[in-house]
């Protein structure tokens, strides 16, 4: 069993540079859809697909092969984050994965992000993968309808991906019987947030090359304005051997650089044992076999970080809820009031207010003045209490009340 299979990708019509990423193999079929800014989506999709090129091989088992994806995505997930410590610039990064591996009459796929696999099978057309986003929750918990999803302001926001992230993401995978006649096509995001499942369908089902139905689909999407890039892969099922031909398109098509690791990063670096070095030009790194499973030193080195990160920050809160606490007391006892203790007029240091179950205020003198002795508004001014500034000015209020009183 044979495919015939293309890969296309466009930057689109708003963005500045291509982060997508987009493989159609012998074996292998993947789109990889970056993000992190500057360069980091290129380098992180442009990675995914290196990484995954040599799994582009024939295979015993669909199970075998499943378990080769599984592991290089985990191993691709360290090596982003090793990317990142030598060069803090680019922290953020991060990319989407769907990858197909073909084995006889059966597939292997692995799947983390919002990038997508369609199966067209006798002209019924299913989503195979389910996108690891926020609004992908919010369907599944029935909040919203999929019409909504498409204008969520949150439709962006993703809960799954390789990269600077999780040191161990969840990465779908499945295996799922093919046959002659069938299509599969792997796209990123730029094509779902543009075209409805509807017109995806209506253009699959023609019965052209894989090579056209990509094209059209890509061509479709800039048609729709592409706000984002778009990378197509489709592979049509036949009888035979497959076909030796391999495809790169988008940035794992180019070779990208990343500039010279920055004064910040070699501190970081003297920490650790050197393991591996990345190169100027990720288009030289050579594919890397790691066992995911083993965490590298790199790894323990982020984790252990981020974890005295967090303790410094909960410690450096609560010193500064401590300080502004201690401040904030010694304030109020800087204050004066005037009110009312057991049927007399008091002198009170602090405010009357209280910070729950902690009082800010104490008697401070009695002046021996009897409510009974004001008049009427004068009682009520005292029993509603006179805040004052100073001590001073608390003595002054009490001597125009009662100046005989007052010594």
């Amino acid at each position: 069993m044979s495919t015939d299979n293309s890969a296309v990708s466009d930057v689109g019509k708003v963005r500045a540079s291509n982060q997508d990423s987009g493989y159609a193999g012998t074996q292998l079929l993947v789109v990889a859809d970056g993000m992190g800014g500057h360069a980091g989506g290129d380098v992180a999709s442009h990675m995914a697909i290196r990484q995954l090129l040599e799994l582009d091989r024939p295979y015993d088992t669909p199970e075998e092969a499943r378990g080769a994806l599984l592991k290089t995505l985990l191993a691709t997930n360290d090596l982003l984050g090793d990317i990142v410590y030598d060069h803090p610039e680019l922290a953020g990064l991060g990319t989407t994965v769907s990858a197909i591996i073909r084995v006889g009459d059966k597939v292997a796929i692995a799947h983390i992000g919002d990038s997508r696999i369609y199966l067209l099978r006798d002209g019924e057309l299913s989503q195979v993968t389910i996108d690891h986003t926020f609004v992908q929750r919010l369907i599944d918990s029935g909040r919203i309808t999929d019409a909504e999803a498409k204008v969520h302001p949150r439709r962006s926001v993703l809960m799954r991906v390789l990269g600077d992230v999780d040191a161990n993401p969840e990465i779908d995978t499945m295996i799922v019987g093919t046959q002659p006649g069938d299509r599969w096509m792997l796209c990123s995001d730029g094509l779902t947030g543009v075209l409805s499942r509807d017109e995806i369908h209506t253009m699959m089902i023609v019965e052209a090359p894989a090579h056209d139905i990509a094209t059209a689909l890509l061509q479709a999407s800039l048609d729709g304005g592409a706000p984002d890039n778009v990378t197509v892969v489709v592979a049509d099922v036949t009888n035979g051997e497959p076909e030796q031909v391999c495809t790169l398109v988008g940035s794992a098509a180019e070779a990208l650089s990343i500039a010279e690791p920055s004064p910040r990063a070699d501190a970081f670096r003297a920490a650790r044992q050197a393991s591996r070095s990345l190169p100027v030009s990720t288009s030289d790194v050579p594919l890397q076999k790691r066992l995911p499973h083993a965490e590298s030193e790199v790894a323990r080195s982020r984790r252990i970080r981020r974890r005295v990160l967090l303790v410094g920050t909960i410690v450096a809160v609560i010193a500064a809820l401590i300080i502004t606490g201690i401040l904030g007391y010694r304030y109020t006892q800087s204050r004066y009031f005037v009110g009312v203790d057991a049927g007399t007029v008091a002198i009170y240091q602090g405010v009357p207010q209280d910070a729950g179950p902690f009082k800010l205020s104490h008697l401070y003198l009695d002046t021996g003045i009897t409510l009974d002795s004001l008049t009427a508004f004068q009682r009520d001014q005292v029993t509603a209490t006179i805040s004052t500034d100073s001590f001073a000015q608390a003595q002054a209020i009490v001597t125009r009340l009662a100046p005989a009183a007052v010594k």
